[in-house]
C-alpha cells in the first residue's frame, strides 16, 4: 500500500470558489483511495461536504482575485489561502493547492515556507501540450519578470526535478533556453550568459542541456523543459491558451454551418475529438511553485471542475513522487554554479 498523501485545498479561491472546488475534490477522492484532503474555508460554505477522507479546516477570510499582495499578506491573516499553506508548514499536509490570486499565493507561500538553500527566487512551472502527444514544461510563468542568468539556471535545475517527479520515464529531461534563434551568438547579454551557465551545468552532469530553442519549439516538443523569464513565459502561456480556444471554437462553429460539414464531422469525429482533447488547456492545469521549502500548486483562477481536479492530480503526483526532495537534491548538486544563494542558507 502506498502511503497516504494529504493535500490542503484552498476551497474559497478562484473565480468560482466552493461550487467548483468541492465538486472537484469529491471526484479526486473517488479516484485516489490513498489521498486525504484538508478542505480550508468558511465552515458555512463547506458544511455540506462529507467524506471519510476529508476534514474541514476553518478559515474566516478570503483573498479575492483583485486583492493587492499587501492586503493578502498583512491584513488577511486568517484567509483560506494562508491557512492552507500553513498546513504544509506545520506538516499537516504534504502539498497545498489554490486557484486564488497568483501574486498573493506566491507572496504568502514565500513568507511562510521560505526558499530552499541555493534558490534566490521561486518560479512558476506548468505544462503546455506539444505535437509529440505529451507536454513541454515551461518556467518561469510570471513570478519573476526581471531575471539574472543565475536565476534562469536555478529555474532549469528545478524544472528538471519537476519533470522527473511527474514522469518516471524521463529521468534526464532535455532543457532548452528560450531565445530569438538557435545560434549561441543570439540573444541579449543575460541570455548569452545563461547559455554559458547551462553549458557548464551540462558538463558537470547537473543538466541535459539541448541548447537555444525558439517559441515554436515549445509546441513541437523539441525539449522537455523550456526556460525563460516570467514576462516571456506568461505571454507564451496566455497566447497558447487563446490560440487553443480559438481553434476548438472555430471547429465547433464550422461543424454547425451546413449538412456537408456536419456529415464530415461525423466521419472525422474520432480524430477531431482526440485533437480537441489534446488542445484542451484544462488537462494541463496545475502549476508548481518551485524553490520553496514546501509544495504549493496553483490552479487557473477560472478553472472548472475538470481543470481543478487536474490541479489536484498534479499536486498529488508531485507529493507522492517526492518532488521537494528531488528539487533539494538537484539544487545541492548544482550549488557551485547557482550563484550567491547557494553559498548561504535562505532566511
Amino acid at each position: 500500500m502506498s502511503p497516504m498523501i494529504t493535500l490542503a485545498v484552498d476551497c474559497m479561491g478562484g473565480d468560482h470558489g466552493p461550487r467548483v472546488t468541492l465538486a472537484a475534490c469529491r471526484q479526486f477522492l473517488d479516484n485516489h483511495p490513498q489521498a486525504h484532503l484538508l478542505l480550508v474555508g468558511r465552515p458555512d460554505d463547506l458544511g455540506g461536504f462529507a467524506h471519510a477522507r476529508a476534514q474541514i479546516v476553518p478559515a474566516s477570510e478570503v483573498v479575492s482575485m483583485d486583492d493587492p499582495v499587501e492586503v493578502a499578506l498583512r491584513r488577511k491573516k486568517d484567509s483560506s489561502m494562508r491557512v492552507a499553506i500553513q498546513q504544509v508548514k506545520d506538516g499537516a499536509a504534504q502539498v497545498a493547492v489554490s486557484a486564488g490570486n497568483t501574486g498573493a499565493l506566491m507572496a504568502i507561500a514565500r513568507y511562510l515556507l521560505k526558499t530552499l538553500d541555493g534558490i534566490d527566487r521561486p518560479a512558476i512551472a506548468t505544462q503546455m501540450p506539444n505535437a509529440q502527444g505529451g507536454a513541454t514544461t515551461v518556467l518561469d510563468l510570471g513570478a519573476n519578470v526581471d531575471c539574472t542568468a543565475e536565476h534562469l539556471l536555478q529555474f532549469a535545475v528545478m524544472g528538471a526535478a519537476l519533470v522527473t517527479a511527474l514522469n518516471e520515464s524521463t529521468q534526464e529531461p532535455a532543457v532548452g533556453l528560450l531565445n530569438i534563434g538557435e545560434e549561441v551568438i543570439k540573444g541579449n547579454e543575460v541570455i548569452k550568459r545563461t547559455g554559458e551557465l547551462l553549458r557548464s551545468a551540462a558538463q558537470s552532469g547537473d543538466l541535459n542541456f539541448y541548447g537555444n530553442v525558439e517559441g515554436n519549439d515549445i509546441f513541437k516538443g523539441t525539449v522537455d523543459i523550456v526556460v525563460c523569464d516570467g514576462f516571456v513565459g506568461n505571454v507564451a502561456l496566455k497566447a497558447s491558451e487563446g490560440v487553443a480556444s480559438m481553434i476548438v471554437g472555430a471547429l465547433k462553429q464550422e461543424f454547425k454551418r451546413n449538412i456537408f460539414t456536419k456529415l464530415a464531422a461525423v466521419v472525422a469525429y474520432p480524430v477531431l475529438s482526440a485533437l480537441m482533447k489534446r488542445m484542451d488547456h484544462r488537462r494541463y492545469n496545475g502549476a508548481a511553485l518551485l524553490g520553496l521549502r514546501g509544495l504549493v500548486f496553483k490552479s487557473h483562477g477560472s478553472a472548472d471542475i475538470l481543470a481543478f481536479e487536474q490541479a489536484l492530480n498534479r499536486a498529488y503526483d508531485a507529493a507522492r513522487n517526492n518532488l521537494l526532495d528531488r528539487v533539494r537534491s538537484r539544487v545541492a548538486h548544482a550549488a557551485p554554479l547557482l550563484g550567491p544563494a547557494a553559498a548561504q542558507p535562505a532566511p
